[in-house]
C-alpha cells in the first residue's frame, strides 16, 4: 500500500494559524472565509498586501502579494522581460503578471502534504520572503513603467550594491 492511499486528518486549518500570526504581530489582517486571509504589512515603499489561500484539494498554502501598481499595456513586454531576469535570481517563490487586472505579484506555496501543520515561523518566512522579494525589485518596476527604462537597465540601476565606506 502506498502512502497516497492513506487519509490524514489535518487538526488545523492553516488560515486559523496565519491569523493568530498576524494578531500577535499587530498586522492589519481581513478573514474572507474560511480558508482566505489578506494581510497589510508595511514596506519601505509602499504597503503590501499578501492573500493567504488554503488549497485542500493539493494541501498548498499560496501566498500572492500584489504591488500598488498597474501595468499598461505599451509597458506589458518590459515588463515580462522584467519578470523573467527577477525570476532567475529568485530561489523561492516567483512575480508574475496577471494580464487581465495589469497587476504584479509576487506568488509562493507551502506545501504541507500528509496532514503537516504549517508553524507560526512557516506563516513568517513565507510572507517575509514575499515582501523582501517586492521590496527588492519595486523600484525596477518602477523604473519601467514610469521613466520607460529597459528591463535589464532597470534591474542593474535598482539592485546595484554599494562597496566599501565613504
Amino acid at each position: 500500500m502506498s502512502l497516497i492511499e492513506f487519509e490524514f486528518e489535518r487538526p488545523d486549518n492553516p488560515v486559523d494559524t496565519i491569523e493568530a500570526v498576524a494578531a500577535l504581530n499587530d498586522w492589519t489582517f481581513e478573514r474572507s472565509d474560511e480558508d482566505e486571509i489578506t494581510v497589510s504589512v508595511g514596506g519601505t515603499w509602499c504597503d503590501y498586501h499578501a492573500s493567504f489561500s488554503w488549497m485542500e484539494e493539493v494541501e498548498a498554502l499560496h501566498v500572492a502579494c500584489a504591488f500598488d501598481l498597474k501595468v499598461s499595456e505599451q509597458h506589458r513586454t518590459e515588463v515580462v522581460r522584467l519578470l523573467a531576469l527577477a525570476n532567475e535570481q529568485l530561489w523561492m517563490g516567483h512575480f508574475d503578471l496577471w494580464n487581465q487586472e495589469g497587476v504584479v505579484m509576487f506568488r509562493q506555496s507551502l506545501l504541507l502534504a500528509g496532514g503537516a501543520d504549517a508553524t507560526p515561523g512557516q506563516i513568517e518566512g513565507l510572507l517575509a520572503n514575499a515582501v523582501d522579494s517586492c521590496e527588492r525589485y519595486y523600484q525596477a518596476f518602477q523604473f519601467v513603467l514610469w521613466a520607460g527604462k529597459t528591463a535589464t537597465e532597470a534591474v542593474e540601476t535598482a539592485l546595484f550594491e554599494t562597496m566599501g565606506e565613504a
